[in-house]
């Protein structure tokens, strides 16, 4: 999602995006921390910044190809995916 206007950096809302909703946060600079309107999150940026790398470990895969899904109780096998490649 792009940012509306220039200046300060937008983050996605952590709370928000938990639940595949991809929403900005605002900048709030007489309380220097950022804010969701959509659930009313708050917090300062080191706190967003944090939790949206915890979040993103869902997607941490997203640009590998499976090869095998194995059996259970063992990883599953994968490598970095490469256009024209299977």
């Amino acid at each position: 999602m792009p940012q509306a206007k220039k200046g300060r950096l937008n983050y996605r809302c952590p709370n928000c995006f938990k639940r595949d909703i991809d929403m900005d946060m605002f900048y709030d600079t007489e309380k220097h921390e950022y804010y969701c309107i959509r659930c009313c999150f708050h917090a300062d940026e080191e706190t967003v910044i944090k939790m949206n790398a915890d979040i993103r470990t869902k997607y941490g895969h997203r640009m590998d190809r499976i090869t095998s899904f194995n059996d259970d109780n063992e990883e599953v096998t994968y490598h970095p995916y490469k256009k024209g490649e299977l």
